[in-house]
C-alpha cells in the first residue's frame, strides 16, 4: 500500500490521478491533498478519500474550508504550509501536479524530505533543472515523469547505456493551429486557443500547446531529466498523438512508446512503477488507425520553439527567464490584454534584455524569475 500525496488535486492531472487511485484501493492510499482555492471540488475529494492532511494555499479559501472540514484532518495554508505538508513522514510518494513556477518550492521540499516524486510539472525543471537534479542525486531520490512525452522517453531508455543514445524524438500533435498560416494567427481568440485537438488540459498548458511553447519547455525538461544535450533532442509533429516519443540509439534502432491519448496511462505507471497494473483505458486499434503522419515543426510560424532552443543552448538563468516571460504573457493573453501572436514577441524581448548568469544558485533563479515577470509586464502594453 503506497501512501500518496497529490499536490494540485483539483487540476486536470490531479483529478486523473485520483481516478487511477480509485481503481486500486488495495495498492494506493491518499494521505494528503492540496489545491489553490477550489474548495468545493477539494471538499468532495476529501469526503471520498479521507486524507489526513490538506493544504489550501489561498488563505481565505483555507479559512472557509476549516469551517466545514472534519476536525481530524490537519489543514495547512499558504506556500509555506505546502512545504510543511511535504515533511510528513506518512507520505511516501508525491504527485506534483501544481502548474507553473509555483511548483518549485514544494518540489525542493519534497526532495529535501526524501519523497519519491511523480512529476507532472515541467516549469520547475525549466527554471532550476540543474539544482533540482543535483539535489535529487545527493538525496538518492527518484523523480518519475508523468508528462506523457517524458514518460515515453523514460520507458524507452529503460536500462540502456545513455552513452549509446543518438537522438530523442519528442512528438507533438501540432496543436489547434497546425495548419494555420501566419496571417490567421494574428486574430486568434482565447476560445480557439483552448480547443486542443487531442488533449483536455488546464488553460495555461493548452495555450502553451497552441504556441508550441509547451514542446519547447519539454525540450528543456528532457535535458535535465535525462542529462541529454539539446543537440540530441528533436521535435517531430505527429498529429495522431499515438507515439508519445521515441529514442534512437547509435546502432540505428529506434524504440517508441505508443498508447491512446489518455493521461491516466502515464499517471498510473508513475504511481505503480516498477509494477505495471491493468488499465480500464481502451487500447489502440491499429486496423482503424491505418497510418501515422510525421512533419517537421515550423519554427517561423511558431517562434516559441526557437526561443526555447535558444534558452536551452544558453542555459544558466535563460530558461528561467523564458518560462517567467511566457507565464506572464499567457496570463495576459487569457485576460484579453495581449494578442496570441504577441506572446513570443514579449518573450523574445525579455530574453534580449536579460544578462545571463551561467551557474546560478537558487537565489539567482528566483531573482531572474521576478525580474523577467516585471520586464514582461512593462512590455505588454506596447505589444497588444
Amino acid at each position: 500500500m503506497k501512501q500518496i500525496a497529490i499536490l494540485g488535486s483539483t487540476g486536470s492531472i490531479g483529478q486523473n490521478a485520483l481516478r487511477v487511485i480509485r481503481n486500486f484501493p488495495d495498492k494506493f492510499r491518499v494521505v494528503a491533498l492540496s489545491a489553490r482555492s477550489n474548495i468545493s471540488l477539494l471538499y468532495a475529494q476529501i469526503k471520498f478519500f479521507h486524507p489526513k492532511l490538506v493544504c489550501v494555499t489561498d488563505t481565505s479559501a483555507a479559512a472557509r474550508l476549516k469551517k466545514i472540514i472534519s476536525p481530524g484532518i490537519k489543514i495547512f495554508s499558504t506556500e509555506a504550509g505546502l512545504k510543511e505538508l511535504c515533511k510528513d513522514r506518512r507520505i511516501e510518494k508525491i504527485v506534483l501536479a501544481i502548474s507553473g513556477a509555483g511548483a518549485l518550492s514544494p518540489l525542493l521540499s519534497a526532495i529535501e524530505n526524501e519523497k519519491t516524486i511523480a512529476l507532472a510539472n515541467k516549469e520547475a525543471l525549466v527554471m532550476a533543472g540543474a539544482i533540482i537534479m543535483e539535489k535529487a542525486k545527493k538525496k538518492k531520490i527518484k523523480i518519475v515523469p508523468i508528462d506523457s512525452e517524458q514518460s515515453a522517453i523514460w520507458q524507452c531508455l529503460g536500462a540502456e547505456d545513455p552513452r549509446k543514445l543518438k537522438s530523442i524524438y519528442l512528438t507533438a500533435s501540432g496543436g489547434p493551429f497546425r495548419k494555420s498560416n501566419r496571417k490567421a494567427l494574428k486574430n486568434i481568440s482565447i476560445h480557439k486557443a483552448l480547443r486542443h485537438p487531442r488533449w483536455r488540459m488546464g488553460r495555461k498548458i493548452t495555450v502553451d500547446s497552441a504556441t508550441l511553447m509547451n514542446k519547447g519547455l519539454e525540450v528543456l525538461e528532457a535535458m535535465f531529466l535525462f542529462n541529454v544535450p539539446v543537440e540530441k533532442i528533436k521535435i517531430l509533429i505527429h498529429p495522431e498523438a499515438i507515439i508519445h516519443s521515441m529514442v534512437e540509439f547509435i546502432d540505428g534502432v529506434i524504440l517508441a512508446q505508443l498508447s491512446t491519448t489518455d493521461m491516466r496511462i502515464p499517471i498510473q505507471y508513475a504511481l505503480s512503477y516498477p509494477e505495471r497494473l491493468p488499465t480500464q483505458v481502451a487500447g489502440i486499434d491499429f486496423y482503424k488507425l491505418k497510418r501515422f503522419n510525421f512533419q517537421k515543426p515550423d519554427f517561423k510560424r511558431f517562434p516559441c520553439l526557437g526561443l526555447a532552443y535558444r534558452a536551452a543552448r544558453q542555459l544558466g538563468t535563460a530558461p528561467c527567464v523564458l518560462n517567467a516571460a511566457n507565464e506572464t504573457s499567457v496570463d495576459e493573453f487569457l485576460k484579453e490584454r495581449l494578442s496570441f501572436i504577441s506572446i513570443p514577441k514579449v518573450i523574445e524581448k525579455v530574453l534580449d534584455r536579460h544578462k545571463n548568469i551561467k551557474k546560478p544558485n537558487l537565489k539567482d533563479i528566483l531573482e531572474a524569475d521576478s525580474w523577467a515577470r516585471r520586464e514582461a509586464q512593462k512590455l505588454i502594453p506596447c505589444s497588444v
